[in-house]
């Protein structure tokens, strides 16, 4: 299975989301999946990548022309997917996945899991996304939505885009069903 992961690259966030990243990662490359991620080599992005690779996974990485000129692309890159800006990566990292988790990210990762449920609320895809709410982190969003929802500016049932799992057993268990 392809799985595309979606998260911050930042690196001064709580360690605890380090750890809980590799953890998913290792379990990933253990398992035999894919990782599908944006290429980076910073943050949460450089911490599943490595994971993944050091589990004996593989990776595909699907990174803008920015990023390699910044000279931040992984090392972890197995499949180097290049692309011309982030609506590109957000397309092919759709593509190229079964499933789609989002990790603790700021305005890049909310534009990511955003695209990725809108598009199958309006039948692009049935991918599931999943929302790893690691620690709580993404409950202000959760009761932003359910807000949203009960004001009529988000259709009925648009929670069934994606499920929310508060650890890797959680996720374990929603991909076996799928």
């Amino acid at each position: 299975m392809n799985i595309a992961v979606y998260c911050s690259a930042n690196k001064n966030i709580d360690p605890d989301f380090f750890t809980m990243t590799e953890e998913l990662g290792r379990w990933i490359g253990n398992n035999g999946h894919t990782l599908v991620f944006g290429g980076c080599d910073m943050g949460l992005m450089a911490c599943v990548a490595e994971a993944v690779h050091n589990a004996g996974g593989k990776t595909i990485g699907v990174v803008p022309s920015i990023i390699e000129k910044g000279g931040r692309m992984s090392p972890f890159v197995d499949i180097h997917i290049p692309c011309n800006n982030l609506d590109e990566r957000k397309a092919l990292m759709v593509e190229n996945s079964d499933i789609n988790i989002a990790l603790p990210g700021g305005v890049g990762t909310l534009d990511e899991i955003f695209t990725v449920c809108a598009a199958a609320s309006i039948g692009y895809h049935s991918k599931r996304v999943i929302i790893y709410n690691m620690k709580g982190f993404w409950d202000s969003l959760l009761t932003m939505l359910d807000d949203l929802e009960s004001k009529g500016v988000i259709r009925e049932g648009f929670r069934q885009q994606f499920t929310v799992a508060n650890s890797l057993k959680e996720i374990k268990e929603i991909i076996q069903k799928s």
